[in-house]
């Protein structure tokens, strides 16, 4: 299975392409309401935000691999910011210019200009954050140029049924290998 990090900044089309990605009937576990839970009141501490997060993905991304999902796309907004994008088979940036990022923010949001600008300065620019990326889309344009490049995306990132079944029947197979050297010692 390759668990694909989604990623891109406020107002940059992330949650268009995770829509796109939901229709295709591709698993899509959603890092916003992951970190939501992580927060609730009764939670850890701040300091422990990052591994309960991390635990919350991996328990859902196992019912994924345990159910044979050949691809898995994680939605986190702050993929490389918390490290998430060191444990991703591929990290996705869903991309625009600044300008166009400032303007949708600002239309979406009904926010003065000095408050969008405040918000997108709290993230990491999009131009930091493609330099993660193994693969860009750019949402500057129309939807239909934007699903194509989804399409591009997903075809590449993709398996071939041979990787899959090896990434598929690797880890319970060295398990039992590695008990039966156990046992057998």
């Amino acid at each position: 299975m390759k668990l694909i990090g989604l990623t891109g900044g406020i107002a940059s089309g992330k949650s268009t392409i995770s829509r796109m990605i939901l229709r295709r009937k591709i698993p899509l576990i959603d890092g916003d309401l992951l970190a939501r839970k992580v927060v609730e009141p009764g939670r850890p501490a701040y300091k422990l935000i990052i591994k309960h997060f991390s635990h919350d993905v991996l328990n859902e991304d196992v019912w994924y691999w345990i159910t044979g999902e050949k691809i898995v796309v994680l939605d986190a907004p702050l993929l490389i910011e918390s490290g998430l994008y060191k444990w991703m088979s591929t990290v996705v940036v869903v991309y625009v210019s600044e300008q166009l990022q400032l303007h949708r923010l600002i239309k979406r949001d009904n926010l003065q200009e000095h408050v969008a600008l405040q918000r997108i300065s709290a993230q990491l620019p999009l131009r930091e954050k493609i330099k993660y990326a193994d693969h860009v889309i750019d949402n500057s344009s129309e939807l239909g140029e934007t699903e194509r490049q989804l399409n591009v995306v997903l075809a590449k990132v993709h398996p071939t049924w041979w990787n899959w079944l090896i990434t598929w029947l690797g880890p319970p197979t060295i398990a039992v290998l590695g008990l039966a050297a156990v046992v057998k010692s």
